[in-house]
């Protein structure tokens, strides 16, 4: 019995100190202030759109870039709970994003029937999405690698909702940096690559973030 207990008691004092998790909820704000900060660099280094002040007076203008900041914020409080093997008991909010992605379509839409007749297409196409892929890296890899520390157990979902976020960065910072009022171009260059990068984002998470 004496050699249980010493064993016991050494085993006792051999234990590393595990340091708590964060709250989701602070995880998140931490993610948004860090992407807000990367998204006001991006800028100030590669320079706004000159009509953006008055794209701000335009309704349908202030309307998708609220859209798209809702799936920004949704989307970084939904990869915080994903995190978390059992969601922190706060499964609503993990699928938050869905909601935000239909509310977003819809504005899109109503913007698409609202320029009328079309704005002319601008000259270039691919460009828009190679630039906010390139800028989605950062806050993309920032992202698993802070949910690898964790041990999510939805790993195919938290992969497609950290791309989406890291994407809607990059899409934030097209809209302010690109001068362009072709809301038939925003859709097709800007938001439908979104899907594939949701894709790719299942598949990293499976390679990344399963264990």
């Amino acid at each position: 019995m004496t050699n249980i207990d010493e064993l016991i008691n050494r085993l006792a004092q051999d234990a590393a100190t595990v340091k708590r998790a964060p709250h989701p909820f602070l995880l998140s704000i931490e993610w948004i202030a860090g992407a807000v900060f990367y998204l006001a660099a991006a800028l100030m280094i590669f320079g706004t759109r000159n009509d953006l002040w008055p794209e701000f007076h335009k309704p349908w203008f202030i309307a998708e870039i609220a859209a798209l900041s809702g799936v920004f914020i949704s989307t970084s409080l939904s990869a915080a709970l994903l995190s978390y093997p059992d969601l922190h008991q706060k499964r609503r909010f993990a699928f938050a994003p869905i909601a935000a992605l239909v509310l977003f379509v819809l504005v899109m839409l109503f913007a698409w029937r609202a320029d009328d007749p079309p704005t002319p297409l601008p000259v270039h196409t691919y460009e828009c999405t190679r630039s906010i892929v390139l800028l989605s890296l950062l806050p993309a890899a920032w992202m698993f690698y802070v949910m690898r520390r964790f041990a999510s157990t939805h790993y195919y979902w938290a992969g497609s909702i950290a791309f989406l976020f890291a994407f809607s960065v990059g899409a934030l910072w097209e809209r302010f940096h690109e001068q362009n009022r072709s809301i038939v171009h925003v859709i097709e260059w800007h938001y439908l690559p979104m899907i594939g990068f949701g894709i790719i984002g299942m598949w990293l998470g499976k390679m990344v973030l399963k264990w």
